[in-house]
């Protein structure tokens, strides 16, 4: 089942004080951003966190799962520890600041 819009809402105010998050539309699902970095996505109103060691030690014990078929697993955070606005911007924080900057983009070539 593809995640509701209410989801994507509920989850980006609960995770405000993080810093500058969105969620833009990706394959049907959903990417999270902070700052700019891309730290995680939202399958079927699920939220998958991109596992870094700092994001490892703050959530023990958390489960890990793939957010779709083929993909490498993610720290599965329960919809229940999203109540936790602190532990969650935390969460996020830590895990955007051990990701590497996105890369740019290449320019569209003239046709």
């Amino acid at each position: 089942m593809p995640t509701q819009p209410r989801t994507i809402d509920y989850l980006l105010e609960q995770a405000a004080g993080a810093g500058a998050i969105s969620a833009k539309p990706m394959f049907g699902e959903y990417g999270v951003y902070l700052d700019g970095k891309m730290i995680g996505s939202v399958c079927d109103d699920r939220l998958f966190v991109k596992p870094t060691p700092s994001g490892r030690r703050h959530t023990e014990p958390v489960s890990e799962a793939p957010p779709y078929p083929g993909a490498k697993p993610n720290l599965l955070i329960e919809a229940d520890r999203w109540d936790d606005t602190d532990w969650l911007a935390d969460l996020l924080r830590l895990t955007a600041a051990e990701l590497p900057a996105p890369k740019p983009r290449k320019p569209k070539r003239a046709p």
